[in-house]
C-alpha cells in the first residue's frame, strides 16, 4: 500500500504536479508531429517496405515511435543527437580542449551541450540527404512511387524538413529537461518504444491469423517477467565503499568522525550503451544511401538481423558501457574531492593509492554490468525472433523502457521527498523544523 500512496502523494505537490502535466504536453506535442508527413510523399508505401524489409529500418522506426514508417517532420527521431553525443564524447578522449571544457563545471558543461546541437544539425542535413536520396528510388509493386515528383527541390525539401524535427525535438527534450521532471531526450525516446506496443500486438495478431498460441504466449510473458526484474535488479545494484571523515576538534566541540558510504553502480552507464550501439548500427544504412562503397554489402549483412548482427551488437554494448563509465566516473577527481573533504577509505591511504582502489573496483564492477547489459540486450531479441514476435518486445527497447520508468520514479520520488511527502518507493519522512531535536 505504500506504493500507491506515495503515488497519491504526486496531487499534494503543486510543483510536482506542473512539471508532471509539462512533461505529458511535451510527449503529446512529439507524438502529434509524428503523424504530420513530409510533402510529396506516400507514406503508405514507406509502412510497406519498412514492413517487408524490417531489420536496422524497423530499429529505426522503433526509436522514432513511427515517424520513419510515416515520413514525418520528426523521420530522423533524436538519434542525430545521440550520434552528436558519441562524437562529442570520444573527443573529450582525445583532446585536451573538450576534456579541459568538461573540468570546467557548469559553464564547460553548456559548452558541450551546444557544440553537439550543432554537431546534431550537421548529422541530420546529412542524414536527411542521403535519405531523401534513397527515397527517390523506391517503389513498392501495386502501390506506385514513394516519392511523386523526385529532384532537388524534393531533397532540400526533405533535409529542410528532417533537420528541423531533429531540432524541435532537442528543444522538447531540453525543456522536459529543465521544466519537466527530467531525463527529457530519454523520455521521448520511451515514449516512442512505448507507442509501438499496441501495432506490435496487433501484427503478432495478425500473423497469427487471429489463434493465440498459448505455449508461445507463456513463453514471451515469462521471458519479459524475467528480463524485468533482472533489469530491475541489476540496475539497484550497487557497491558501497566505506568512507570513513577524519575528526577535526575546535574549542567546545568535536566536528567529523561519522562513517558515511560511496555508492558504485553495478551498471553506472544505465541504458546508454544500447542507445549508442543501437545509432552505431545504423551509420553504414545512411552510408549505403549516400552510395559509398562496401557500405551496401555492411547494410547486408547487419539488415538480416543473424548471429553477424547480435555478435556485432552485443560487442559494441560492452565496449560502450566501458568507455560511458570511463568517461563519467574519474576515480583521480573523486580521490581528489575525498582528500579535500578528510575523508578516507579504512585500510587505504588517501590520493593515488585511493584512486587505483576505486578504478580497479570499478573496473570488476563494469565487467559484470556490460555482460549483464548486453545479455539483456541480445538474449530476449534472439527469444522474440526464435517464436516471431514483433520486435517492439526485443531486449534494448525492454531495457530502455524499464530503466527510464526506474530514474523516473526515481526523480518523482526524489521532488516528494524534497516537500517531506512520502516517496513512490519509500517510507514516510517528517517535515525538519527549525529546532534541533533534545
Amino acid at each position: 500500500m505504500s506504493l500507491f500512496d506515495g503515488f497519491s502523494n504526486i496531487g499534494k505537490v503543486p510543483e510536482l504536479r506542473r512539471r508532471i502535466i509539462f512533461t505529458l504536453t511535451v510527449i503529446a506535442v512529439y507524438r502529434v508531429g509524428v503523424f504530420i508527413s513530409t510533402p510529396g510523399v506516400d507514406r503508405a508505401v514507406m509502412q510497406g517496405l519498412i514492413d517487408q524489409e524490417g531489420g536496422l529500418l524497423g530499429m529505426l522506426n522503433m526509436f522514432s515511435g513511427g515517424a520513419l514508417a510515416n515520413l514525418s517532420i520528426f523521420a530522423l527521431g533524436i538519434m542525430p543527437y545521440i550520434s552528436a553525443s558519441i562524437i562529442v564524447q570520444l573527443l573529450g578522449m582525445v583532446s585536451k580542449t573538450v576534456e579541459e571544457m568538461r573540468k570546467e563545471g557548469e559553464a564547460g558543461r553548456r559548452k558541450l551541450e551546444q557544440y553537439t546541437r550543432y554537431g546534431a544539425i550537421v548529422l541530420s542535413l546529412v542524414q536527411a540527404f542521403g535519405m531523401a536520396t534513397q527515397l527517390e528510388g523506391q517503389s513498392m509493386q501495386g502501390a506506385g512511387d514513394l516519392v511523386a515528383e523526385p529532384g532537388m527541390f524534393f531533397r532540400l525539401m526533405t533535409m529542410l524538413t528532417f533537420t528541423t524535427g531533429t531540432a524541435l525535438i532537442m528543444w522538447l527534450g531540453e525543456q522536459a529537461t529543465e521544466r519537466g521532471i527530467g531525463n527529457g531526450i530519454s523520455l521521448i525516446i520511451f515514449a516512442s518504444i512505448v507507442s509501438g506496443i499496441p501495432s506490435g500486438l496487433t501484427q503478432y495478431w495478425a500473423s497469427t491469423g487471429g489463434e493465440i498460441q498459448p505455449l508461445v504466449v507463456a513463453t514471451v510473458v515469462g521471458v519479459l517477467l524475467v528480463s524485468i526484474a533482472v533489469v530491475v535488479f541489476f540496475e539497484k545494484a550497487q557497491r558501497r565503499i566505506p568512507i570513513q571523515y577524519a575528526r577535526r576538534q575546535s574549542v567546545r566541540r568535536i566536528y567529523g568522525g561519522q562513517t558515511a558510504h560511496l555508492p558504485l553502480k553495478v551498471n553506472m552507464a544505465s541504458m546508454i550503451p544500447p542507445i549508442f550501439a543501437s545509432s552505431l548500427l545504423m551509420f553504414p544504412t545512411t552510408l549505403a544511401s549516400m552510395n559509398i562503397p562496401g557500405m551496401q554489402t555492411i547494410a547486408g549483412l547487419l539488415n538480416r538481423q543473424d548471429w553477424i548482427f547480435h555478435t556485432t551488437f552485443a560487442a559494441l554494448v560492452i565496449f560502450f558501457c566501458f568507455f560511458y563509465t570511463a568517461v563519467t566516473f574519474q576515480p583521480v577527481d573523486v580521490a581528489e574531492n575525498l582528500k579535500k573533504q578528510q575523508a578516507n577509505i579504512p585500510g587505504i591511504r588517501p590520493g593515488r593509492q585511493t584512486a587505483e582502489y576505486l578504478d580497479g573496483i570499478v573496473s570488476r564492477l563494469t565487467v559484470g554490468g556490460a555482460l549483464y547489459v548486453a545479455a539483456i540486450c541480445v538474449f530476449p531479441a534472439v527469444i522474440a525472433q526464435a517464436v516471431r514476435v514483433p520486435f517492439q518486445f526485443g531486449g534494448t527497447s525492454l531495457m530502455i523502457v524499464v530503466g527510464v520508468a526506474l530514474e523516473t520514479v526515481n526523480q518523482i520520488e526524489a521532488h516528494l521527498i524534497t516537500q517531506s511527502y512520502e516517496g513512490a518507493t519509500g517510507p514516510k519522512t517528517t517535515r525538519l523544523s527549525g529546532r534541533r531535536p533534545a
